[in-house]
């Protein structure tokens, strides 16, 4: 299997995404299992604007990507990314984010949309 390598630009571009807590955070959870806006409403608890631009800024770096269902928009992350090796990658360095979607199913909060 051949190695793709990033250019600096674009691994530039991605680190300083996802050097922000939220979205590392927000890419931890969707690697585990795609999620809507008010999931992540729930567990960063934080408005659906704030979240929205942080998936906005996800999306437009091609790092994730949305499905809709009736008026929901469900995002997960888009394994055919360039980068996705690299997300791959960082996701084995930091605490696996999976308790936070067991919390909200727990709470019963884990599908408040569709």
């Amino acid at each position: 299997m051949e190695k793709t390598v990033l250019k600096l630009e674009k691994a530039t571009s991605v680190l300083k995404l996802l050097g922000d807590k939220t979205r590392l955070t927000m890419i931890g959870l969707m690697s585990h299992h795609e999620c809507c806006v008010c999931e992540f409403v729930e567990v960063f608890d934080m408005s659906q604007p704030s979240i929205s631009q942080h998936l906005r800024k996800l999306r437009d770096a091609e790092l994730v990507k949305e499905r809709r269902k009736g008026q929901w928009i469900f995002y997960s992350l888009n394994k055919e990314s360039e980068a996705y090796p690299l997300i791959e990658a960082l996701l084995t360095h930091i605490p696996d984010q999976k308790e936070k979607l067991e919390a909200l199913e727990a709470e019963g909060k884990r599908i408040t949309c569709g």
